[in-house]
């Protein structure tokens, strides 16, 4: 039988896949330091892949993807790793750290793993303007920013319960990079949060009150501003 030849399109392409799932190692490197409970180490494998994350998607576009490799599903590997990355981990920190005690650790991861499970579910969760209907379970943001400023076990419980509710509701959320309206300010907001989180990284989790501040208002604004845009529908038009 003869060999197809593996053109330089699909050599390109299924790099970027290779990409997408070095995802699953860093993973695995997070769920290790959780385990031994160094949470720096863990959100730092974290970070690095939410950049993964954030990058493979417009190379994969740029390179055509998936119709160079059309059987090659990159959506659901990207699924997979990102609820590992972005629902799993965070809950199991959740719990193996206690830090809401217990009892409400261990109900509070009961609720991400459940109700993010219930999201990846549903093929409908992107409006046209490539916002996220409902809350897009980033919860390994929501988890690090709890760590962070550590606001005490029932307020940190509201904020799990709060955030699972709003993932079933037609709530709109924003994707920083995809959103084109305000996307130079939303976009400056995502990289400031991302900065203080790195200070606060580099503070071995005992980030200084500015570094609290910073992490606290600009994740406050990322966690409103897509009802905001929903509500405004012309707010930032001129600039889309």
């Amino acid at each position: 039988m003869k060999r197809k030849k593996v053109t330089a399109p699909q050599a390109k392409a299924f790099s970027v896949h290779l990409l997408t799932a070095s995802g699953s190692f860093l993973a695995f490197l997070s769920l290790v330091a959780a385990s031994e409970e160094r949470w720096t180490a863990m959100f730092w494998w974290l970070g690095l892949a939410l950049l993964v994350d954030g990058i493979d998607g417009p190379i994969a576009r740029k390179l055509e993807v998936k119709e160079v490799l059309p059987t090659w599903s990159g959506d659901m590997l990207d699924n997979i790793i990102d609820y590992v990355t972005y629902v799993l981990i965070p809950a199991f920190a959740l719990y193996q750290s206690g830090f809401m005690g217990a009892g409400l650790s261990f109900l509070s991861a009961a609720i991400i793993v459940v109700s993010s499970a219930i999201y990846y579910a549903d093929t409908g969760i992107k409006t046209t303007e490539n916002f996220f209907k409902g809350f897009p379970v980033v919860w390994n943001m929501i988890v690090f920013t709890l760590f962070v400023i550590g606001p005490g076990e029932y307020l940190s419980f509201t904020v799990v319960v709060v955030s699972a509710v709003l993932t079933f509701l037609p709530i709109h959320f924003l994707h920083p990079v995809r959103v084109k309206r305000l996307r130079t300010l939303n976009l400056g907001a995502f990289l400031a949060w991302c900065a203080f989180g790195a200070a606060a990284l580099l503070q071995d989790m005992q980030a200084a009150f500015i570094v609290k501040v910073g992490i606290g208002v600009t994740g406050i604004y990322l966690f409103v501003i897509g009802a905001v845009m929903q509500a405004l529908p012309q707010l930032g038009k001129r600039e889309a």
